[in-house]
């Protein structure tokens, strides 16, 4: 699932393969922007914003995609099969002499002027893997509605970037509360920690291959992912319940024994349902 590690990480390998080369393939398989033609410019950077990924090209143009769920960029080699996906969720390529960068299943992908990424980024509060970082602005941005589920105020891009579900669930649990409680209700001295505990796990995790928040050998996650099995705490099954807005539901992780606070109701179905990772 990408997160802000797994989109530093896109961005370093795009980066790497593109970046001070000249296009000389480019097709945007999107209607919008079909047909854009950016072959002859040269790519200055690939730069990650949060969950988004900004390709800036000479000329004053930037190229934004945003991952979502299932969304993935690929680089290959000349000659090398492209394995990413069936050719039709391809909606991007862009290829310079020796290395080809291909997206697939991109649900946002766009042309901007660079001046104009403000547009796709500015409503974004600090980057947690970014040169922007600020702890203190992050957290009083959770605190401002302090009603609001904690589960739900990290997943909100406007408080901090870079949190996804994975991130949300592990977090509660090394706080010790669980996703519903209210934002308001985090004891001071967690909340305190909160903003730097999730830069730190975003950070030692950036240039792994696989995400790790427990630093225990064979056991990668406390939570996400792991219901009904025991917790690694305390032996406790995980449990599971769809969390969100109503504009879009997501699985959160908790242990009932580790993690304290409000849960959903065992009368609903979903508090009980175990599901695989999304």
């Amino acid at each position: 699932m990408p997160e802000g590690d797994t989109v530093w990480q896109a961005a370093r390998r795009l980066h790497i393969a593109l970046a001070g080369k000249m296009l000389i393939r480019s097709d945007l398989r999107v209607p919008r922007f079909a047909t854009a033609d950016l072959t002859g410019r040269t790519v200055l950077d690939v730069t990650p914003r949060g969950k988004h990924l900004l390709t800036r090209m000479e000329g004053g143009i930037t190229l934004h995609s945003h991952l979502r769920m299932d969304g993935s960029w690929k680089v290959f080699a000349p000659g090398e099969r492209w394995s990413g996906g069936p050719s039709h969720q391809i909606r991007a390529i862009l290829g310079t002499a020796d290395k080809t960068a291909v997206g697939y299943r991109l649900p946002v992908l766009e042309l901007l002027r660079t001046t104009d990424e403000h547009r796709a980024v500015g409503h974004l509060g600090p980057d947690l893997l970014g040169p922007d970082w600020d702890a203190e602005l992050a957290l009083a941005n959770l605190l401002r509605n302090p009603a609001r589920p904690l589960g739900e105020a990290l997943l909100d891009q406007r408080n901090l970037a870079g949190i996804g579900n994975v991130y949300k669930s592990e977090l509660c649990f090394l706080l010790g509360v669980t996703p519903w409680l209210p934002v308001g209700d985090l004891p001071a001295e967690r909340a305190a920690k909160l903003p730097e505990l999730a830069k730190r796990l975003l950070e030692v995790n950036r240039d792994r291959p696989v995400r790790v928040t427990t630093g225990l050998r064979g056991q990668d996650l406390f939570v996400y992912g792991r219901a009904p099995r025991p917790c690694l705490r305390c032996r406790t099954p995980i449990r599971v319940a769809d969390q969100g807005d109503g504009s879009r539901e997501r699985p959160a992780y908790w242990c009932p024994t580790c993690q304290t606070g409000p849960t959903p109701r065992p009368t609903t179905p979903s508090a009980l349902r175990t599901r695989p990772p999304r």
